[in-house]
């Protein structure tokens, strides 16, 4: 019989879109004792969840709770619980992600049609407002920041836009929440989803979301409570409307996070510790204190690429301030660099889909990965493996340029 080795994954320093590293304080948590899902002090854990995500989501929403699955399933559930059958949905695409809102309305029936920009760029507000005039969708489905292409798209115009003209506004804010503003209720979005495994630094395996009022609305037209757990007398408001999927049907899972504690599924205990310790530390941090961290280190390890000589990819004006995309050197094998700065630092970068396959990097500074400590090795590590790989930059000035920046944030005033 084969006998395994005890499980020891070599540490990393992960400069990725995500997952990212995750906060030891997270990791403690997850090891904590199990308790029962309707122990008191487990739905004392829930609630506190809930109303930690609502001050994360920056919304007064009475629905802000986590889906038991990856950053997709958040992604599924509002989906699905919305489209209903031939709903029209306009989504706005400008990288990979676009495209996945795109195949998950198909998937649940409804008429997608679609716009798109050049990779790099974003829409202008009015780009999409046209758009939904001329289209006329009852939802539309937008990314917030695109990691593909690290590009984050303007929202407080449309979500203004679809509130004047009744539409149902989702967003797709996996990437962002936790490391740049979500104005959840002052954008006017009805409905957001995040993820656990960038800004949060929590491992992925839980998709928190939040949805209004005018979200829940079209959702109870679709209700539907299982036959084992039916109260007596209870009667569904219309059979043929039921939402397709059992375990991502959000009025379910409303019945299980609310004080009716309607049993759905078994939650998943140790990731809701990670979830709500994780909560707990972001806003320990403080909201701003974290969006200015998060663009500090931006700032430093933009200066040490450009001091090196490297370029960056897309539009500054609409660059995500935890994604940075670099052109690979023409004469320089990405995925060579990549496999050496794994192999000899422990460092991984990304590289990135599609038309940009093989053409950029992508690298995060997101949530515990965002250190000063991960710039500057970062940095370093780049500087000693270009050269090798036939890269012409120039040495020694990356760090030089990272610390510079980071003394002028140093500064009182700064």
């Amino acid at each position: 019989m084969k006998r395994y080795k005890d499980l020891s994954p070599s540490p990393r320093i992960i400069l990725t879109p995500g997952p990212v590293e995750v906060d030891p304080r997270v990791s403690r948590a997850l090891s904590y004792p199990m308790l029962g899902q309707f122990d008191p002090e487990f739905t004392a854990l829930m609630n506190e969840t809930m109303q930690m995500l609502r001050e994360l989501f920056r919304t007064s929403n009475r629905w802000a709770y986590p889906i038991d699955g990856t950053s997709r399933s958040g992604l599924e559930a509002v989906l699905t619980g919305l489209i209903e059958p031939g709903d029209r949905v306009l989504v706005p695409i400008f990288g990979r992600f676009g495209y996945l809102l795109a195949e998950i309305s198909e998937r649940c029936g409804a008429e997608v049609v679609t716009i798109e920009t050049e990779w790099g760029t974003v829409f202008e507000p009015s780009e999409v407002i046209d758009a939904i005039d001329r289209l006329k969708p009852n939802l539309v489905a937008i990314v917030h920041g695109e990691t593909s292409t690290g590009r984050m798209q303007p929202l407080e115009a449309i979500g203004r836009a679809c509130r004047e003209r009744d539409l149902l506004l989702i967003v797709d804010a996996v990437a962002t929440i936790g490391g740049v503003p979500v104005e959840t209720d002052e954008w006017q979005l009805d409905a957001v989803i995040g993820g656990t495994q960038k800004c949060l630094s929590v491992p992925s395996g839980m998709s928190p979301i939040t949805y209004n009022d005018r979200v829940e609305a079209k959702l109870m037209r679709r209700k539907r409570i299982e036959k084992g757990i039916r109260p007596e007398g209870y009667i569904e408001e219309d059979p043929s409307l039921f939402i397709r999927s059992n375990y991502l049907d959000l009025t379910q899972l409303q019945d299980y996070w609310s004080p009716q504690r309607l049993n759905h599924h078994t939650e998943a205990t140790a990731m809701l510790y990670g979830l709500r310790e994780g909560l707990r530390l972001v806003l320990e941090e403080g909201l701003e204190e974290r969006f200015a961290r998060h663009r500090l280190h931006e700032r430093a390890l933009v200066a040490g690429l450009e001091a090196m000589g490297l370029t960056r990819y897309g539009d500054d004006s609409c660059k995500m301030p935890v994604v940075t995309c670099v052109c690979i050197p023409s004469s320089v094998d990405g995925e060579a660099v990549r496999s050496q700065l794994l192999a000899d630092f422990g460092i991984e970068i990304a590289s990135s889909f599609g038309p940009l396959k093989g053409q950029i990097w992508r690298i995060g500074t997101m949530g515990y990965s965002c250190r000063k400590s991960n710039i500057l090795l970062g940095l370093a590590a780049l500087e000693a493996v270009l050269p090798l790989h036939g890269a012409s930059i120039a040495p020694g000035a990356a760090i030089s340029a990272a610390l510079f920046i980071y003394a002028e944030g140093a500064k009182p005033d700064a």
